[in-house]
């Protein structure tokens, strides 16, 4: 290669880099931030969570694997945001997945969690936030039971647990003498 065509070569180079440096933004540069109906600044939301309940929710951290306090809970009743409140998965479609973590074949409401492409360390994965706060709640896998097949793999500080009410009645039979109680 002769000295004219190196020398065109490294021109044509640097004209790509400067012209890419000064292109308008990507997409994600350009994206505004999310707008959720619960928003509220770093400040409140760090005296409204404890430390690692912060560090999940408005982090995107993890909890360490058998740690949280729902990975082994069995009890029946509806898991909550600890964000905000929203009701998020039922322990009906809760499962022993062996991770270590919480883990759902889906959401109580397929309105109830967004998902979102998250490429942090070096992973293509689905990112499962709550849809009312945006709080990062975990990941989604395609290795989960039926009816479904999914993995909903959540992070216990990001959830509170509601257990369920239990009189003996039936609500939906209007005839239980319990029901009226």
């Amino acid at each position: 290669m002769n000295q004219t065509h190196k020398l065109s070569l490294a021109v044509a180079g640097a004209l790509l880099v400067a012209a890419c440096s000064s292109a308008a933004p990507t997409d994600a540069a350009q994206k505004s931030p999310e707008v959720y109906p619960v928003m509220k600044t770093e400040a409140e939301w760090k005296k409204q969570l404890n430390d690692i309940q912060y560090h999940v929710l408005r982090e995107k951290g993890t909890e360490r694997a058998f740690t949280g306090q729902y990975w082994n809970n069995k009890h029946e009743g509806v898991y909550h945001c600890a964000g905000c409140n929203q009701p998020l998965y039922a322990s009906k479609d809760k499962f022993k997945s062996g991770t270590g973590w919480p883990s759902y074949t889906r959401p109580i409401d397929d309105k109830a969690v967004k998902i979102e492409t998250d490429t942090s360390f070096g992973m293509v994965r689905e990112e499962l936030l709550c849809s009312r706060c945006g709080g990062h709640l975990g990941h989604r896998f395609p290795d989960g039971p039926p009816p479904t097949g999914q993995r909903h793999c959540i992070n216990s500080a990001s959830l509170v647990f509601v257990p369920a009410q239990h009189d003996g009645a039936d609500p939906a039979n209007p005839d239980d003498k319990a029901a009226k109680k």
